[in-house]
């Protein structure tokens, strides 16, 4: 199901028409002057479902008129929209005449004005009553109160987010930018939707790490696909415990992303390239430091303790000139480290109490695991006396 939301405000700059009558241009092949861009905008989508936003005062009254409605419809929406109490009683055979004048489904959706955050989040809840799953939306922004174009980009990722609809643009017809004696530019911005994308990804990733959510946007802003997919699998190599896997694809797609240039993905490189740099460091055991830290910011403390436990024995395994891509090694240098230093211990404690969701025997990892400041606190303290 296509449908295009489009808002009805309180234009009177025309006693006939309501809004002033503009020649909005679509594209070359596609120019309409009309008073109500989403009339024109209807017929250049074609939607199989159009729904007419507006408030209680939104002039319905000269709309309606104009659409040729039945008097005895429209009549009685002059006085209700000049004491701003339209209701859907009042609406309903208007919009059936509209349903059946441009031949698609039609719907009338009366909206709060938006004044305050009660009347902002019930209008998102009628716009998500009024959709289905899965529906394809375009939404009008070109008329009603100057405030509701900001709402209609949160509604938009309301809508994606709560009804799982995909939303494909978000129109303007831009009257104020028309040149003396010329056509309408129509906007197109759904170039805000997307931005809204990169700021959401990167939301996720300071939540849990997971870069993997640029992948796909560095790849539609106009970076090679498959570089982009590098960082997709740095993600998976570091979020399963494989560092040197996580670096290889790193360095690999690093500076892809530091000379990134694309309109949308240049905003954001600095922030992405600062945040995938752990893999600077010259050693396993750094890297491997850095994630610690970097996931106790982030309170994924399985994670960071399980990277803190690994820094440990990559260091013994250097230390004890053993290969640190040997399991077998890896666990003779532990065991070597672990009978001289017992904080070693209680770091195997530590993540085993988290990994195995077993309470530990140790009474100093059981107070750690009472609450996320205890838990930090040990955290810390263990990592300054294994690590300096």
């Amino acid at each position: 199901m296509t449908t295009l939301i489009s808002f009805l405000g309180k234009g009177r700059s025309d006693s006939k028409t309501g809004y002033r009558p503009a020649r909005y241009r679509f594209d070359a092949g596609f120019v309409r002057e009309v008073p109500y861009f989403g009339l024109a905008l209807t017929e250049y989508l074609q939607p199989e479902r159009l729904v007419l936003v507006g408030t209680t005062g939104s002039m319905w009254d000269v709309f309606f008129e104009q659409q040729g409605a039945d008097d005895g419809a429209v009549l009685p929406l002059f006085d209700a929209v000049a004491t701003n109490s339209v209701d859907d009683t009042l609406l309903r055979d208007c919009e059936a005449h509209l349903s059946h004048k441009l031949g698609i489904a039609t719907t009338c959706l009366l909206i709060p004005y938006a004044r305050d955050i009660p009347e902002q989040s019930a209008l998102l809840g009628r716009l998500a009553e009024t959709v289905s799953v899965g529906e394809r939306v375009d939404i009008d922004v070109t008329h009603g109160f100057r405030h509701l174009p900001m709402l209609a980009l949160v509604a938009a990722r309301y809508l994606a987010h709560v009804r799982r609809v995909e939303v494909r643009e978000l129109y303007y017809g831009a009257l104020e930018m028309t040149p003396a004696g010329d056509e309408t530019p129509v906007l197109r911005l759904s170039g805000m939707l997307q931005m809204l994308d990169w700021v959401e990804a990167l939301a996720c990733y300071e939540k849990d790490g997971d870069y993997s959510t640029f992948s796909e946007l560095l790849a539609a802003d106009g970076m090679d696909s498959q570089r982009a997919d590098l960082l997709s699998q740095a993600a998976f190599f570091e979020r399963t415990g494989n560092p040197v896997k996580a670096k290889e694809k790193i360095s690999s797609v690093f500076e892809s992303v530091n000379a990134h240039q694309g309109a949308l993905g240049g905003l954001f490189r600095d922030e992405l390239a600062e945040r995938i740099r752990w893999h600077r460091g010259s050693r396993r055991e750094d890297w491997e430091l850095a994630l610690a830290d970097a996931y106790l910011d982030r309170h994924d403390y399985l994670r960071a303790t399980t990277y803190l436990y690994e820094a440990f024995i990559t260091r013994a395994v250097f230390k004890h000139k053993l290969d640190p891509n040997d399991f077998r090694q890896r666990e003779e240098a532990y065991d070597k480290e672990r009978k001289t230093n017992p904080e070693a211990k209680d770091l195997e404690y530590l993540r085993n109490a988290m990994a195995h969701g077993v309470r530990s025997g140790n009474d100093q990892i059981t107070r750690a695991l009472a609450s996320p400041r205890d838990l930090e606190t040990r955290f810390r303290q263990l990592r300054k006396r294994l690590f300096g």
